[in-house]
Parts: structure tokens; C-alpha cells; sequence
């Protein structure tokens, strides 16, 4: 359990990771202040400064987030008019830090309760010295200043010039992308990864790779390097049709035709009886030919990739064609579920794990969702459509309703999958 644990939380961080850098790169690029760039959620247990970015490991260690200047309301909530906060000048007397914070102390600071601050477009702050409410001190605010929250974290404030918002409609589209984006380079990354560190790569070909000592294909007479081009009348050109064919005729004499030498010879074999869960296969001792060049494995780890997506897709158009189920959809309790099956595969379980779940990812989040990457597309496609920003508040209002309903449905997905994974 603890090396399941472990592999979730590797699993479920690298992929937050990944992908919320993505978001993290371009807005840097584009010109937009990331405020915070936080592993984990809940309370902070590291931070550091650099570059205007806050970076916070937070205790829990699922998800994760970046806060862009603009797409959060959070310094409202901190400085409301009233609340006691302490302030730092420099040597222009431009505020440098505010202090929403009850956890330390600034160094010459200045108690002020506060009564107004614009720190978006004019950059100021008002309030009253001392508690000496017979004398209203305005104080500029220097662009750069930063706000130490309630729970300590230090962040930048964000004036407009740095928002999201004031980014070129391209740019802001490249941020909102650039998370899914990451994720589908991610899985086709560690794709490739697993095909090099299988033996070899499978070739999906009817020629035999390896055959099994004592097995019925070895009694047989067949060899590696064999081509069983048929399994009793029905043709086959590739190994799935190849193992198929064989494995329907558990306990059944049947005749092969295979190419040898480029000559065509027969023989009867009467595949092995084999349990694989509650179904019995045939099975003759043979396995796959396999490829270990560089471009096979390159190869391979595009087809996985290709083939990831396909799947994914068909599952979610299955899904408006046949009806939707909460059984369709899986959350961290199925991821763990799935961790813990693929860690007992070993490291390439985990691998491929991983780079199924990428994919999955990166696709879920393009979906046109309100409050997911693919919802904000959406929304900087309408604005390309009609020419100009869509209201702020509209734009709030509608990823607030995506938000409450991604919640409600995240509650009832987890619910689901504890009863199917621990309860049933």
C-alpha cells in the first residue's frame, strides 16, 4: 500500500506539474504576472520569491495551480476596508509591501487601517495611521509592491498592465492551451520512453519472434522466423488475427499454414487450454517478433500515443451516442485504483499509466466546459467572433457556474468510485 501511495502521489504530481507549467511558460512569455505557482493544495509548508512568481509546495500533495494577475479576486478579500494591515515605504515613500498578515511583523512598518486602495489601475493605498481616524494618509503604491496574505504567503499585486486580460487575444489563447498541450507531449514522451526500455518493440506481424520450449508449437515443429499465414481456413496477416484465431480454438485440433524458407508447409496442432480470468484460451507457446531498431521504438511510442487518443475519444463520443454514466468517468479514487494496478505491473505499468492518464487529461481539459481550458478557448473564440472582450463580469459568472457544477460533479464521480472500488 505505502509503494501505491507513493507511485499516486508521483503519478498525480507530475501530471499537475506538467501541465500547469504549460500554463505557467506562455503567460510568462505573453507578458502576464503569475502571481503563484503552487505543488499541492492546502496550507503552504515552503515558499520562495523570484521573478514576481510565488512558488508554494502546499501539505496536500494532489493538484496544484497557477495564479495569473486578474484571474483572481483574492486581494479583495484581503484588504476590505477596516481591515488592519501594516505597511512598508521605500525611499520614494511608495508602499512596497502591505501586511494583510498577523503572522509576522515588518521591519519599520506602518499600522494602517485601511479604508480604500486601488492597487489595479492608480496604485494607491488610504487609511488611517495609528488608529487616528482625524487624518485620512493616502499612500502611493509601487508597481512591484507585494501583499503578505493572512495565511503568509507573499505575493505580487497585480496592476493591469500585467493582468490576463491585457494580453493579446493570441497570447491568451497559447496560455489557456498550453496546459493540455503539455499533457499530450508528456504522454507521447513517455510513450517513447517505454519503448525503449522494453526488450523490443512488438511488431504486430505473423512471424514468429520465440517459440516456448515443451509448448505445442515446439512439438510441432515450428521455429522463429515462421510465418503463419493461416490458422485452419481463416487467413491471418497480423499477430492480433494470428492470436485470436488461435486462442478461439482451445482444446481443437486445427491445421497451420505457415511460409518457411519462402516454402508453404502445414501442420496440426491442438492449442493449449489456458484460464485468463473467467475465459479459456488457446494458446500454442508461441510469442511476437519483435523490433529493436530506434525508429521501431520511436515508432511504437506514436502509435500508443495515436492509439491513447483514439480510445479516449471513442469513450467520450460512446458516452452523448449510448447515454451518460457515472461509470464512465473516473476520479482520484480511480486513479489510485488504477495506480495501484499499475504499480503491480512494475515500472512499465506505471509508465504506461502515467501516459494514458496525460492524454486523458490534456483532452478532458480541452473539452468546452466552463472553468476548463477548453471552456476558455471557447470563450477567446467567441471574443475573435464578435471582435471584441467579452464582459468581465459575464465572463466570471459563467466560469463560476462551470466551477460549481465541475465540483458537484467531481463529488458525485468520487462517491461513485468508492462504492464500485471499495463498498461493492
Amino acid at each position: 500500500m505505502i509503494v501505491t501511495i507513493i507511485t499516486f502521489i508521483l503519478v498525480f504530481g507530475i501530471l499537475v506539474l506538467v501541465h500547469e507549467y504549460g500554463h505557467y511558460f506562455f503567460a510568462k512569455r505573453a507578458g502576464i504576472l503569475v502571481r503563484e505557482f503552487s505543488i499541492g493544495m492546502g496550507p503552504k509548508i515552503w515558499w520562495r520569491r523570484k521573478n514576481g512568481t510565488t512558488y508554494t509546495v502546499r501539505i496536500l500533495p494532489i493538484g496544484g495551480y497557477v495564479r495569473l494577475a486578474g484571474n483572481d479576486d483574492e486581494d479583495q478579500d484581503e484588504l476590505r476596508p477596516g481591515t488592519p494591515v501594516t505597511i512598508q515605504l521605500n525611499e520614494q515613500n511608495q508602499v512596497v509591501t502591505i501586511n494583510a498578515s498577523s503572522k509576522g511583523s515588518l521591519f519599520q512598518g506602518i499600522p494602517l487601517q485601511l479604508v480604500d486602495c486601488d492597487l489595479t489601475d492608480e496604485l494607491w493605498i488610504k487609511g488611517y495611521v495609528n488608529g487616528d481616524e482625524t487624518e485620512l494618509k493616502n499612500y502611493p503604491v509601487n508597481h512591484d509592491a507585494v501583499i503578505i496574505e493572512r495565511d503568509g504567503t507573499h505575493v505580487q499585486i497585480a496592476p493591469k498592465d500585467v493582468q490576463f486580460r491585457s494580453a493579446s487575444l493570441p497570447a491568451r489563447m497559447m496560455t489557456n492551451f498550453a496546459g493540455p498541450m503539455n499533457n499530450f507531449i508528456l504522454s507521447l514522451v513517455v510513450f517513447i520512453i517505454l519503448g525503449f526500455t522494453l526488450g523490443g518493440v512488438p511488431t504486430n506481424s505473423n512471424k514468429i519472434g520465440q517459440v516456448n520450449s515443451h509448448s505445442v508449437a515446439s512439438r510441432a515443429g515450428l521455429v522463429a522466423g515462421d510465418r503463419i499465414t493461416k490458422v485452419g481456413t481463416t487467413k491471418v496477416s497480423n499477430w492480433s488475427e494470428l492470436a485470436t484465431s488461435i486462442s478461439n480454438k482451445s482444446g481443437k485440433t486445427v491445421q497451420l499454414t505457415y511460409v518457411r524458407d519462402h516454402h508453404q508447409h502445414t501442420v496440426k496442432v491442438k492449442p493449449k487450454a489456458v484460464h485468463q480470468g473467467k475465459q479459456v484460451v488457446g494458446q500454442i507457446g508461441i510469442l511476437e517478433e519483435e523490433n529493436t531498431s530506434v525508429k521501431a521504438r520511436l515508432s511504437f511510442g506514436w502509435q500508443r500515443f495515436v492509439q491513447a487518443g483514439t480510445l479516449i475519444f471513442s469513450v467520450l463520443g460512446s458516452m452523448f451516442t449510448h447515454g451518460f454514466s457515472l461509470n464512465d468517468l473516473g476520479g482520484p479514487v480511480a486513479i489510485y485504483a488504477g495506480t495501484s494496478q499499475a504499480t503491480a505491473l512494475g515500472f512499465n505499468g506505471v509508465l504506461n499509466f502515467l501516459a494514458l492518464l496525460s492524454i486523458n487529461l490534456g483532452i478532458v481539459n480541452l473539452l468546452p466546459i466552463p472553468a476548463l481550458d477548453g471552456g476558455k478557448l471557447l470563450l477567446n473564440i467567441i471574443e475573435a467572433i464578435i471582435r471584441r472582450p467579452i464582459p468581465e463580469k459575464a465572463e466570471g459568472i459563467v466560469t463560476m457556474i462551470g466551477f460549481m457544477l465541475l465540483m458537484l460533479l467531481m463529488i458525485l464521480v468520487t462517491w461513485n468510485d468508492i462504492q464500485r472500488y471499495f463498498i461493492r
